[in-house]
């Protein structure tokens, strides 16, 4: 049985992690989720100045795609972040940005936007 995968770019925090694998695996029906995180992962890409960091992003999702054949790829961020403290509207202009720069990596894969709120539900923004 082959098993599916999707990749997700999330900030380190704990309250984030369960919330944004149970709604990929629930939204695109894979198996598995390859967590790549960072603290203030949506910020660190949006402003794409740290090159050694959104390098190492880049690497961890190219072998989620060639290993695991993950062709989604999500950038989530979230309500109280200590390492990108904005407000919601801030981190979603946020996360349209880091999604351009994820999706400049690879033609192929998809990119997903992703917000999760304080009580842990996630909605998916515009891109």
């Amino acid at each position: 049985m082959k098993i599916t995968f999707a990749a997700a770019i999330n900030c380190i925090d704990g309250r984030v992690q369960t919330p944004v694998i149970e709604y990929l695996k629930r939204a695109l029906a894979v198996d598995g989720v390859d967590m790549i995180t960072e603290p203030g992962a949506c910020g660190v890409l949006a402003e794409n100045r740290n090159e050694a960091v959104v390098s190492a992003l880049k690497n961890k999702v190219e072998l989620s795609v060639r290993c695991h054949g993950s062709r989604i790829v999500a950038v989530a961020g979230h309500h109280d972040c200590a390492a990108y403290p904005k407000t919601r509207e801030e981190q979603e202009a946020a996360l349209l940005a880091a999604g351009r720069v994820v999706g400049s990596w690879n033609s192929e894969i998809r990119v997903m936007l992703l917000w999760v709120d304080e009580d842990g539900s996630v909605s998916e923004i515009g891109s």
